[in-house]
């Protein structure tokens, strides 16, 4: 994984994000190796498998097909298509390019074009069940001087990141005048399990604060140690419960309950164009139409099928089903039929990206010849 977007749920998958690991995305060449999308780096480990054609079949057949914008899919593919690197799949790409530049691409041309260029092959499974969830670009008030509120400070990355220390020890020695921002403290801890996200200071200004470095240390979850403290009810540990026990308690017991997940994450500041962070593979993320995957299993820039059904979270969805480019990765991300759906920025697509834990069957679209 190259960068880190890293995403907060403010409902309930939050709590099981906190409590064992996230997905990210962020600058597309990782400053150190590492675990990750979740939070933070990972590395991207070894190549992902050749696909096998055994099992190939027309995209046509795919359950859903026939529903499916075959245009904006196609839009979505041209935006994702660059991050791949074998010879085939660029091939097919440079000739969406062509398509796309000479002529007044329509919803049946693009899904003639998908069913001419791609057989459907079904990823294989490990014995693990399939599972669907999502992920989005988090927006933070924030300000240029601290105050009560605005306390914490978003920091630099250091000249020896890994040398930090851990969570506490970071904090204890930050000084106020490197601070790129000044966020509420809670704020800033979600920020940093997200690995990226955008800030509005008081002016109205807007920043992307985009992962720098972390210090090495690993991610633990605060959602299950809040519970057996007693901080929290057992059931009661979603993502807007813990950050209401944070602001609630904003200073030493937030700080120290925090401190219980050492990794720390350093930032830098860029310019906010308004548009979608960039994932693992380097390019900038399509809502509902990228995908983090594991890239011991796939290759970024690869088309995929996604058939979810069935959510089991409150307010989910019944269903996912759509193409979409494998274009980030994580660190919970693991396994051949696993992946996180960019679902954009702000608010409502966080609600979203919060009811989404769907089983999922998943294809690779595997260019022909």
């Amino acid at each position: 994984m190259s960068a880190v977007l890293r995403r907060v749920r403010e409902t309930s998958l939050l709590a099981s994000v906190l409590a064992v690991a996230a997905c990210s995305t962020g600058p597309a060449t990782p400053t150190v190796p590492g675990t990750g999308p979740t939070p933070y780096v990972p590395s991207p480990g070894p190549a992902a498998p050749p696909p096998s054609p055994s099992d190939a079949l027309s995209p046509a057949v795919l359950p859903g097909w026939n529903d499916e914008d075959h245009l904006a899919a196609f839009r979505a593919y041209l935006d994702g298509c660059g991050a791949a690197r074998d010879g085939a799949a660029r091939g097919v790409c440079g000739q969406a390019k062509t398509m796309a530049a000479t002529t007044s691409v329509t919803p049946s041309s693009a899904r003639a074009f998908f069913e001419a260029n791609f057989s459907a092959v079904p990823a294989a499974a490990d014995g693990r069940p399939g599972l669907l969830t999502a992920y989005f670009a988090p927006e933070y008030p924030a300000r240029r001087v601290p105050d009560d509120e605005f306390s914490a400070p978003v920091l630099p990355k250091p000249a020896d990141p890994r040398g930090a220390g851990d969570r506490a020890m970071v904090e204890s020695n930050a000084r106020p005048d490197q601070a790129l921002a000044w966020m509420r403290a809670e704020d800033l801890f979600f920020l940093q399990i997200q690995g990226s996200g955008y800030l509005t200071f008081e002016d109205g200004s807007r920043a992307r604060a985009a992962y720098a470095a972390d210090n090495g240390r690993p991610f633990v979850g605060i959602a299950r140690p809040m519970a057996r403290q007693g901080l929290l009810p057992e059931n009661g540990t979603s993502g807007d419960a813990i950050r209401a026990w944070l602001a609630e308690h904003r200073g030493y017991e937030a700080q120290t309950v925090m401190a219980l997940n050492p990794r720390y994450i350093f930032f830098r500041l860029d310019p906010d164009d308004d548009g979608h962070p960039a994932g693992a593979a380097g390019v900038p993320l399509t809502e509902r139409r990228a995908v983090a995957v594991d890239p011991s299993q796939w290759r970024y820039g690869e088309l995929v099928w996604l058939d979810a059904d069935g959510g089991n979270l409150r307010g989910a969805t019944a269903s996912y089903r759509g193409l979409a480019m494998a274009l980030d990765t994580g660190s919970a991300i693991r396994g051949p039929v696993r992946a996180d759906l960019y679902m954009g920025r702000g608010d409502a697509a966080g609600a979203e990206a919060g009811t989404v834990r769907h089983p999922l069957h998943m294809w690779r679209l595997v260019p022909k010849g």
